[in-house]
């Protein structure tokens, strides 16, 4: 018998329809002999609409309220599932994330895990129950409030649980069939993987990748938890995401890809360019200015600074990061301008960044040239290159990225023979 740990996002359980159709899907798990958890989502867009119905009442929600209010919405679909496998003549029972001993910070909004305690999810499996848990949500022994989790955060509470209860496997279910080379909706020829790398996966869930959330791949890789990246829609085999040591269960004839280069292209709409024009190119200025965008709470992603002018001795430095964050980040440059010695801000919300991926660029040459080579063709224009070991990204035009994307794709021999289902339409 093996202990799997299931997660279904919000495209999963979008219905009551979706929630039976999830239901059966759990069902059957327990009838192969397998114990089952499950960490659900809200349904459908019932986070944005709670987002929104707070906004009306409140310009600024207390942040304890807020979390109050949001973790309403897995609460929602945790009941609901548990009653339609409950009909199906299998019993399970729901906890909110605190009844399943998620102990978090206090950090309302973007809570941390820092233990789990899963003494009550244990009793009901000895009992012979299946469980299930509402994702995204936690509880501070510190407040002793309910906290959230913040992007990702169902997908952060299924591992941790898979974690904490030693789970052969942590299948993450959303409405695409897999990890692919790209994103099908920007790619339609994306080729699905049969394995990626830990690695492999935060690089590409770091620049733009959706199926798969960077907080639930990092906890993966640190405490040893195999995923495997699945639809609710079809039955297929998914995507296994290894850790050092770990190896796949056997995969479907021909879907293996032997040792690729590139294991994939990623796409990142989400991002705004800053630049401070007219640096003074003297030593300290550049901690000055990242220290004021570290104060603002931004997350700087990449950094390009211009060589510097020699009649004026200035120079440029430009830098991306979340689109949400670029205006925090501006008023308090803005703030410190005099301080600086800059002289002036351009703020660009209309760039994508391409992310090209894959742990065999460490031992091959010319994956650059490729990259390069292809955009030229197409005639993208590149206005930043930031690289690591496994990674090359570049920041192109907004309304250049999908058509670059596909162009990279095929330049590097990912595409597929058809091209990929998307089911539902969302990636979640």
């Amino acid at each position: 018998m093996a202990l799997i740990v299931q997660k279904y996002g919000g495209s999963s359980v979008a219905d009551a329809e979706s929630i039976r159709r999830v239901a059966k899907r759990i069902v059957d798990a327990r009838r192969s002999g397998n114990d089952v958890v499950v960490a659900v989502s809200a349904m459908g867009d019932t986070t944005d609409e709670l987002l929104d119905l707070a906004s009306q009442v409140s310009p600024l929600p207390a942040p304890r309220e807020l979390d109050m209010l949001l973790s309403s919405g897995e609460r929602i679909s945790m009941a609901l599932l548990a009653m339609a496998i409950n009909s199906m003549g299998f019993e399970a029972r729901s906890f909110t994330g605190s009844q399943a001993g998620m102990i978090t910070d206090s950090s309302h909004g973007a809570a941390r895990i820092v233990d789990v305690t899963p003494v009550r999810v244990r009793e009901a499996l000895d009992e012979g129950a299946i469980v299930i848990v509402a994702g995204f949500q936690g509880f501070s022994r510190d407040t002793r409030d309910i906290t959230t989790l913040g992007r990702g955060g169902s997908d952060t509470t299924a591992v941790a649980l898979a974690a904490a209860l030693n789970a052969d496997v942590c299948e993450i279910y959303s409405d695409v069939d897999g990890i692919f080379t790209a994103d099908p909706r920007v790619v339609p020829k994306a080729r699905k993987l049969a394995t990626v790398q830990s690695e492999e996966m935060l690089e590409l869930a770091a620049n733009g990748a959706k199926v798969l959330y960077i907080r639930a791949v990092e906890f993966a890789r640190r405490h040893g938890v195999m995923i495997h990246a699945r639809s609710t829609f079809s039955s297929g085999v998914g995507t296994y995401v290894l850790g050092a040591g770990m190896t796949a269960p056997d995969h479907e004839e021909g879907e293996e890809m032997e040792e690729p280069i590139v294991t994939g292209v990623a796409t990142d709409l989400s991002q705004a360019k800053i630049t401070v024009v007219g640096v003074p190119d003297v030593p300290g200025k550049a901690a000055d200015i990242f220290k004021i965008v570290a104060k603002s709470g931004a997350n700087v992603d990449m950094i390009v600074q211009n060589v510097s002018a020699a009649a004026t001795g200035r120079t440029d430095i430009s830098f991306t990061l979340p689109k949400a964050e670029a205006s925090t980040a501006l008023r308090a440059l803005s703030v410190e301008q005099s301080a600086v010695g800059f002289d002036k801000l351009v703020h660009d919300d209309q760039i994508g960044k391409l992310s090209v991926v894959g742990a065999g660029m460490r031992t091959h040459s010319g994956v650059s040239a490729t990259l390069f080579e292809a955009l030229s063709t197409t005639g993208v224009n590149i206005e930043m290159i930031s690289t690591s070991e496994i990674r090359i990204s570049v920041v192109v035009r907004g309304d250049d990225l999908a058509g670059a994307a596909r162009v990279v794709h095929t330049a590097y021999g990912l595409d597929g023979d058809t091209e990929a289902v998307v089911h539902a339409g969302t990636g979640r």
